[in-house]
């Protein structure tokens, strides 16, 4: 049996589009890798934790690979090394995530 999984590239969006893209797969009890390069990686963290802590409780990162392209400048053709991460978040086994029921303020009279 072949795992499924998605790939999110995170860039310039905002960061809840990012989370929204996260957990559509995570529900659905599918392996996401979220891809970051340069700049956007910090964007990329901020998804991995969002979407663990507040979305997806469930959910745990299974590796967190970084390196380094080497691209090249616009400028002058030189090379130029680019940083990236890979953040793989998987599902735990077991039945669908359930979204947390929202606890209705108590309405308790003042005694």
């Amino acid at each position: 049996m072949s795992e499924e999984s998605a790939t999110v590239l995170i860039g310039i969006k905002p960061t809840m589009n990012y989370v929204l893209a996260t957990t559509m797969p995570l529900n659905e009890r599918k392996k996401v890798v979220l891809k970051a390069r340069g700049r956007a990686i910090s964007k990329a963290v901020d998804v991995a934790e969002i979407v663990r802590r507040r979305f997806v409780q469930d959910a745990s990162i299974d590796a967190i690979i970084i390196g380094t392209e080497e691209g090249k400048s616009s400028m002058d053709g030189r090379p130029r090394n680019v940083s990236t991460i890979e953040i793989t978040i998987t599902p735990k086994k077991g039945e669908a995530a359930k979204p947390k029921p929202k606890e209705k303020p108590s309405a308790k009279p003042a005694e």
